[in-house]
């Protein structure tokens, strides 16, 4: 069993952070901790084990909530070249995305939430060092994206947020039915 708090770096060696950007850091602390907290004291064997009638299990939840975390942190750095054509994806390349909502053998809880936490620490710099909120990209390729949409770095971080605690809710629901614990309530 794990503890679902891996250590962070220390949080006192960066400048105090006040206004928009704060918040920021604070959403997406909370929904992170709620993700997190999910994995409480399972085993690797139960943060892979499906316990409702989706393919989703715990470690995959975190795993996939941080490589949404990575591929928009790069976004925020590089534009869409950093992601994919979503439009050109096979059927192929669609079954190995959803190897990123899987605990796979040979990975660990305690990796992904290790790797976790690495992807928040790149964001929550992010957010503390960009020059500009509100610059600009467009969106990558994407049946679901508008053509020519864009999004700024603020609209970006709102996705991590709002993705986070999405899943962060499936993950709560998932650890009820695995052995009844629960995040809150």
């Amino acid at each position: 069993m794990i503890d679902s708090e891996p250590t962070t770096r220390d949080r006192s060696e960066r400048p105090a952070v006040t206004g928009e950007r704060a918040h920021w850091l604070e959403s997406l602390a909370k929904q992170r901790h709620f993700l997190r907290f999910t994995t409480r004291d399972l085993t690797d064997e139960q943060a892979r084990l499906r316990t409702t009638a989706s393919e989703l299990c715990l470690g995959g939840l975190v795993k996939h909530v941080t490589e949404v975390e990575r591929a928009w942190g790069d976004f925020i750095l590089n534009g869409p070249s950093a992601m994919p054509d979503f439009t050109a994806m096979t059927d192929a390349d669609w079954a190995q995305r959803a190897d990123g909502f899987r605990l796979l053998p040979g990975e660990t809880l305690a990796g992904v939430l290790a790797d976790h936490v690495k992807v928040a620490d790149r964001t929550d710099e992010l957010v503390v060092t960009l020059p500009d909120l509100d610059a600009t990209w467009p969106l990558p390729k994407a049946p679901w994206t508008e053509p020519g949409a864009q999004w700024s770095v603020r609209q970006v971080l709102m996705h991590i947020v709002a993705e986070t605690a999405q899943h962060a809710g499936h993950a709560d629901i998932i650890r009820e039915s695995l052995d009844g614990a629960k995040s809150m309530g």
